[in-house]
């Protein structure tokens, strides 16, 4: 049985240290001040939209991705376990409140903003799991047992301690093993410059003296010394010439050697849409996303783009799909059920190429005899059809023996189809 008193003064000071501080990384992180100077907190952080989107392709892309449960056979295959409990809870309704896709967006949002996923265990008497009940990281922490193990203390009006079984955890990247690094906390100048280079481009918009032109009176020209007269003629000359469709491709007549002069953005504003960018490009790199997947297309080809999508699928999502089916497994499963029953994400939808090369793949797979019509089927979401589970087997890919036995050809015949099938080769 667990003792809160566990963790009272009682323990040592080193281990009392370690504690606190793997606890505060989950629930004290209340931002910091940036190099930039602009406070980075979680919601600030999110008001940048470059951020926002990384974080919203990652958890709408793994929410998206069907949940199941599988069961080993005999013969080295795999069913799907919809007979355990657990089966429903993972694939469709992990809670009363929440869908499966809602639950699994607001874990994998956790995830990549606070580097820590939790959610409380509801068991049935028999021990399954029948209920996961998300928890926000700032309301959990993570206490570290005198038997090595963590234990989570629900911070509020109870702060109650609870043991592993009871809690359902997934940790980002770890320095203590215990809990997961926040990516804005740990990132946050970064995030603060992209914050603070936003600001600075509101400010030069709202203060800044932005005009789309000039009228130049020549020298020589007697000066207008009344201000009402000046006022009277820009309000006139903008009235008939500028806003919108209404005034388009108007004829101006300026009088006096007047000219007018068009003002095209200077350097500095130049530079500051570079600076604006490059931030983007900064917060896709902290993610690993490629910026066209948050509709940044300044660098997309169609030559790169399906192969940029795979890479995201490979080489960004398949880290965190493996962090979540692993603590899944350890956390959900019951010991006795982790040598037969596993849990897994089914990415196959989003690893499809195109129609064309999607088909041509098939089409080899079938005549090299390792995907039946049946096969195919399934993958492209169609019913199975009668006859379709044989498999094809290419002529120059059976056994000397067998092909003469399956012909009913004489020796002779035989050696005559290997000298024609050794030629095509």
């Amino acid at each position: 049985m667990f003792s809160p008193g566990l963790f009272t003064s009682s323990a040592s000071g080193s281990s009392r240290k370690s504690q606190n501080w793997s606890g505060s990384w989950v629930s004290a992180n209340r931002g910091r001040q940036s190099a930039a100077g602009a406070m980075v907190t979680t919601e600030s952080a999110l008001g940048v939209s470059a951020l926002r989107a990384c974080v919203t392709l990652l958890a709408e892309s793994v929410a998206q991705l069907p949940c199941e449960l599988y069961r080993r056979d005999d013969k080295g295959g795999r069913e799907r376990a919809t007979d355990h409990p657990l089966y429903d809870v993972i694939h469709s309704q992990p809670n009363k409140k929440d869908t499966s896709f809602e639950y699994y967006e607001q874990g994998m949002g956790s995830l990549t903003l606070e580097g820590n996923e939790f959610s409380l265990i509801e068991r049935d008497g028999a021990g399954y799991p029948i209920e996961l009940i998300p928890v926000h990281p700032k309301k959990m922490r993570v206490l570290k047992g005198p038997d090595g193990l963590p234990y989570y203390q629900l911070l509020d009006y109870s702060d109650q301690i609870l043991p592993m079984r009871s809690v359902h955890h997934v940790k980002g990247f770890s320095l203590d093993g215990f809990v997961g690094v926040s990516p804005i906390a740990t990132n946050a100048d970064t995030i603060g410059l992209a914050m603070a280079t936003e600001q600075h481009a509101s400010a030069v918009f709202q203060r800044g003296a932005t005009m789309a032109g000039v009228i130049e009176r020549p020298r020589e020209a007697t000066a207008i010394k009344d201000q009402a007269s000046v006022d009277r003629l820009l309000s006139k000359f903008t009235e008939r010439h500028g806003g919108g469709l209404r005034n388009a491709f108007s004829v101006a007549l300026l009088q006096e050697g007047m000219q007018y002069k068009q003002l095209a953005m200077d350097n500095e504003k130049a530079q500051l849409l570079e600076s604006r960018n490059f931030g983007v490009v900064e917060i896709c790199r902290l993610y690993r996303v490629a910026p066209n997947l948050i509709q940044h297309l300044d660098k997309a080809t169609f030559n790169n783009i399906e192969h940029l999508g795979l890479q995201f699928v490979i080489y960004t999502l398949m880290p965190w799909i493996k962090r979540k089916e692993a603590a899944m497994m350890r956390d959900l499963l019951l010991p006795s059920e982790r040598k037969n029953l596993y849990i897994e994400f089914n990415v196959s939808g989003l690893l499809r190429g195109d129609q064309k090369s999607r088909f041509e793949a098939y089409a080899i797979a079938r005549q090299w005899g390792w995907l039946s019509v049946n096969d195919i089927r399934r993958l492209e979401n169609m019913p199975p059809i009668t006859g379709g589970d044989r498999y094809l087997t290419p002529m120059n890919m059976l056994d000397s023996q067998k092909m003469q036995q399956s012909l009913n050809a004489t020796p002779q015949q035989m050696q005559e189809i290997e000298g024609i099938l050794a030629c095509t080769q």
